[in-house]
């Protein structure tokens, strides 16, 4: 008799232990996913983008102002299309997203107020290299539920980099001297564009680490053999911004080597058309090299 009440015990209890296990299963993430996100709405220029890039159909809801910006954005056009924001976290809250995305550098006061009304917020670090671009679009990917459509973009991705690889380096040096005199050294995503390119940058070899400006007496010694200035438009107007291009001193400077625009909105935001600067940066270098 004993012994069979302990088996229906045990028996009773495996059964629990059984059904609790189930429950759990079922409620985790691997057992049944989460939906794909169908109102997502971006607040930094650089997931602007990304979004753009690998978002479904009527998944985008709303990207930034600067989204639009041709100064900022690569994919300005692209952006006329969708609705904007100003980062504002009253704003967001009415759009009723189910995912926003934001950078690491984005308005601290909205992306942690949008958190306590219980918005999800995923905040994106900067791409410094080609490996944070990969890695950024297939996290964008995973959150919007479009693996598919990240894996392309890393293939062009890819792709790109390799054509860019199967050229001889040429070894030239570049100055990237831009508005306020400033350049970018080692630890940026202009470096390894220079880098990918088959360029020396100047300012890594002078050990200069992320972005701070170039004093001309410098840029003057260190003699360039391009000059990489940006392609940003300030509507015609002066700018006391690009006073430094009209320093005597450049402009004698700028006569003697070759000068290059570069695109900057394919250089502050990581994806496929960051490629863009390096095939236009590696092209200029050739062209110098068959120069007499």
């Amino acid at each position: 008799m004993e012994g069979n009440v302990n088996g229906s015990w045990a028996g009773f209890i495996g059964c629990q232990i059984g059904a609790a296990l189930v429950a759990a299963l079922v409620a985790s993430p691997v057992a049944a996913a989460e939906p794909a996100p169908r109102r997502v709405v971006s607040m930094n220029v650089c997931t602007d983008q990304l979004a753009m890039l690998i978002a479904g159909e009527g998944q985008l809801h709303s990207v930034s102002a600067l989204a639009r910006d041709p100064n900022s954005s690569a994919m300005a056009k692209e952006a006329e299309a969708v609705a904007t924001n100003h980062a504002l976290a009253e704003e967001i809250f009415l759009m009723e997203p189910d995912l926003v995305l934001a950078g690491t550098f984005s308005s601290r006061a909205t992306v942690n107020l949008l958190r306590e009304l219980g918005v999800k917020v995923e905040e994106f670090a900067p791409s410094r290299s080609f490996e944070d671009i990969r890695e950024s679009i297939l996290r964008v990917g995973e959150l919007l539920q479009r693996q598919e459509r990240a894996g392309e973009l890393v293939g062009e991705l890819d792709a790109g980099l390799a054509e860019l690889k199967a050229q001889k380096p040429s070894g030239r040096s570049i100055a990237l001297y831009d508005a306020n005199s400033y350049t970018t050294g080692g630890g940026t995503l202009a470096n390894e564009i220079f880098n990918a390119a088959g360029l020396v940058n100047i300012a890594e070899k002078l050990g200069i680490v992320g972005s701070t400006r170039l004093p001309l007496e410098l840029l003057i010694t260190e003699q360039p053999d391009m000059i990489a200035t940006s392609f940003r438009s300030y509507g015609g107007a002066p700018a006391l911004a690009q006073e430094n291009f009209v320093h005597p001193a450049f402009k004698a400077l700028e006569a003697q080597k070759q000068g290059v625009g570069v695109p900057v909105p394919n250089m502050i935001c990581g994806a496929p058309f960051t490629l863009q600067a390096a095939f236009v940066l590696q092209r200029a270098a050739l062209q110098g090299q068959a120069r007499p």
